[in-house]
């Protein structure tokens, strides 16, 4: 059982776990074991999480993913199995709390009078600058 938070908590049987060979350092070593894990999610069929959490991670623009709603977490930072496993799964965790906040609506709001005033002045004071920097032709 992985827990999120107190009320969201995914069974095991919902995370599919495949393990790989890594790359990187490691020697001869990399080449025999099967240190590298891929997590797989599926979020879209997921009884475990809440409609809205779901409706929000489905939103995000996350290349890791899929089409059908499967999310796919690889670690493969670390050398050993059990460690880069514990990787993935923190990470799993991260992104659904991160699926849980709900942003803020922005309230549309208007320029005051004084910003306005200071832009303006910004835009003359550069306009002034850049005059000062160019060559009066009228006089050669």
């Amino acid at each position: 059982m992985l827990t999120v938070t107190g009320t969201i908590a995914i069974p095991d049987a919902e995370l599919v776990e495949r393990f790989m060979r890594a790359d990187g350092p490691g020697g001869q070593h990399v080449n025999r074991t099967e240190s590298a894990v891929e997590l797989r999610f599926d979020v879209a069929g997921s009884p475990s999480l809440p409609d809205d959490v779901r409706q929000r991670l489905l939103a995000r623009r996350d290349r890791r993913m899929t089409d059908a709603g499967v999310l796919v977490i690889q670690a493969r930072r670390f050398r050993d199995q059990a460690r880069n496993r514990d990787d993935a799964r923190d990470r799993l965790v991260a992104i659904i709390l991160e699926g849980t906040r709900v942003e803020k609506k922005r309230l549309a709001t208007r320029p005051t009078r004084a910003s306005k005033e200071r832009r303006l002045a910004g835009k003359a004071q550069r306009g002034q600058t850049k005059r000062t920097r160019s060559r009066d032709w009228s006089r050669e």
